[in-house]
Parts: structure tokens; C-alpha cells; sequence
């Protein structure tokens, strides 16, 4: 029975999630992959929907689920565990009178943490961007995906090893590797999983997901899509600004509720407002341009 300080979570299917039949491939890709027993690794550049494809594939599962976010601070006893706190006893001995004995000792208690955790039950455990943690800190999944064994230390007060649960899976998502504050995948970690590459949404799918994620009008959504899709194909990196930026202009235009009221103006300055920050200064005079044309 699972009984821990860690906490896990349930996935459910998400009321605004978009399914395409591109996604659906996807999923059902992954689902194949998993029930033969091998991790699946979503990669792919910012924006595309890994993680949220990773929530959503766990979900199909029906296992609790164990989240991991990569950085460069993680180690491998925030994965494993460790050694926490302290139990403190203390022992009075007055049995025979005028003789008082006393002892007192504190000891520190081990306490698993997330990655055993998933080992132990067979929980899903969904490692989002793990190649922001440094490669050292991945080396312990080598023996769980391989050999299905997590090395313990001794300190752990039990074995020296935990076998995996044979119902445990593992999901992990990644950006390329030219991204800033990302490592370089070990070839020996990247020999034991499928990888899946996310190619960038078409137009469609991004005013689906803009048209749920925020409750406007489909026309509207489509404007705002247009705009950021003729933005990103005029940089010199296009794989920014992404279907987030299409959201966070379409619900601050919902929220505004003042779309229809000189809608033009609202829009571009929004998009101004949005976009521009991320755009590199020498990019910055051409954007401004295709939002005031547009």
C-alpha cells in the first residue's frame, strides 16, 4: 500500500485538451511503445504541446503519476532520496532509587523521494525538460530502464537495490539541445528510450488550441493566430513566438471583452505588448511593422 510525504497526481483528461488526428497518432505511438515495456522521450522545440502530450498520455494509463522537472540543480538524492531530519530519543532510568540513568540519541531518517517512489509502486513518472539536469544526476536511470534495478545506498537501512515494479513506465520530454541551460543527452540513456519528435503545430490546430485554451470566438482566434504565425515566419528563429503567445493574447482580449470595440487597435497593441519582449533588437523595428500592416 503507497503511503509517502511525496505527493502524486491522478491525471485526468482535460476538458480543453485538443485532440487532432495528429494527436491521436501520437498518443496511440506512445501507448504501443510503453506496453512494450520502453520509455518514450518527446522531443521537440518550445511550444509544440510535450508536456502537456506527456499528461495526457499518462492519463490514458490510468496509474498515478510522479512529476519531475529537470534543472541544473538537481542531484541524485532529490531523485532517490536521502537522509532527513532527525529521531530523537531520550531514555530515563530511575528504577533503583538515587540512581538516575539517562541516554539520549538522535538519528537521521531516510525518506524516499520522487523517483523511487514511481520505482517502488509502479507509478507513471513523467520527467519534463530532463536534459536541464546535469548528465551525472540522469545516470541513475540507466540501471532502472535496462535492468529494472535502482541501486540504493546503505543508509536506506534495507537492500542495496530496489527491484522495479513491473508496472512502472516512464515518459520524458525534452528541447533541443541549442537551447539555452540544456545538456547534452548521455548516447547511453538516449539508447534506451523512443524518442518521438514533435514538429510544430499546423495553423489549424494552433486556433483550436487558442479557441479552448481561452473561450473567444473562432474568427477572432484565427486573426490573433494569423498575426503571430506571420511574426514568427519573418524572424530569424521561427520557432517563436509560439501557441502560447496566441493564448495569452486571446485571453487578455476575452478578459478585456473589448475585442469588437476598435478591434484593430486592441489587437495589435496586445500583440505588441506580448510578442515584442522576446524579440531580439535588431528584429524588433520588422515585427513592429507587420503588426501595425496587419
Amino acid at each position: 500500500m503507497y503511503s509517502s510525504e511525496i505527493d502524486v497526481l491522478i491525471p485526468q483528461p482535460q476538458n480543453d485538451f485538443v485532440e487532432t488526428f495528429y494527436i491521436k497518432k501520437l498518443t496511440q505511438r506512445a501507448l504501443d511503445y510503453i506496453k512494450a515495456g520502453f520509455p518514450v522521450h518527446f522531443k521537440g522545440p518550445t511550444g509544440v504541446g510535450k508536456t502537456t502530450l506527456a499528461l495526457h498520455t499518462a492519463a490514458k494509463l490510468d496509474r498515478p503519476v510522479v512529476f519531475l522537472s529537470g534543472n541544473e540543480e538537481l542531484n541524485t538524492s532529490q531523485l532517490v532520496g536521502g537522509l532527513y531530519g532527525y529521531n530523537k530519543k531520550y531514555l530515563r532510568d530511575n528504577f533503583i532509587a538515587r540512581v538516575l540513568k539517562v541516554e539520549e540519541s538522535a538519528t537521521q531518517q531516510w525518506v524516499d523521494d520522487r523517483l523511487t517512489i514511481a520505482c517502488k509502486y509502479g507509478f507513471t513518472l513523467i520527467y519534463d525538460e530532463f536534459n536541464r539536469s546535469r548528465p551525472e544526476t540522469n545516470n541513475v536511470l540507466l540501471s532502472i530502464l535496462q535492468e529494472k534495478i535502482l541501486p540504493m545506498s546503505r543508509a536506506r537501512g534495507r537492500e542495496g537495490y530496489l527491484q522495479v515494479h513491473p508496472d512502472f513506465t516512464s515518459i520524458f520530454t525534452s528541447n533541443p539541445e541549442e537551447y539555452a541551460g540544456v545538456y547534452r543527452m548521455q548516447d547511453a540513456l538516449r539508447d534506451r528510450m523512443v524518442a518521438i519528435e514533435l514538429e510544430a503545430l499546423d495553423e489549424n490546430t494552433e486556433v483550436a488550441i487558442t479557441q479552448a485554451k481561452s473561450g473567444l470566438n473562432l474568427g477572432d482566434c484565427q486573426k490573433i493566430v494569423s498575426l503571430v504565425r506571420a511574426v514568427r515566419g519573418a524572424k530569424a528563429n521561427q520557432t517563436t513566438p509560439t501557441v502560447r503567445a496566441c493564448i495569452v493574447v486571446a485571453r487578455v482580449l476575452k478578459q478585456k471583452n473589448s475585442f469588437r470595440k476598435n478591434a484593430s487597435a486592441v489587437l495589435k497593441q496586445t500583440c505588441l505588448d506580448v510578442i515584442l519582449p522576446e524579440i531580439p533588437k535588431e528584429e524588433r523595428e520588422k515585427v513592429q511593422q507587420i503588426v501595425e500592416h496587419a
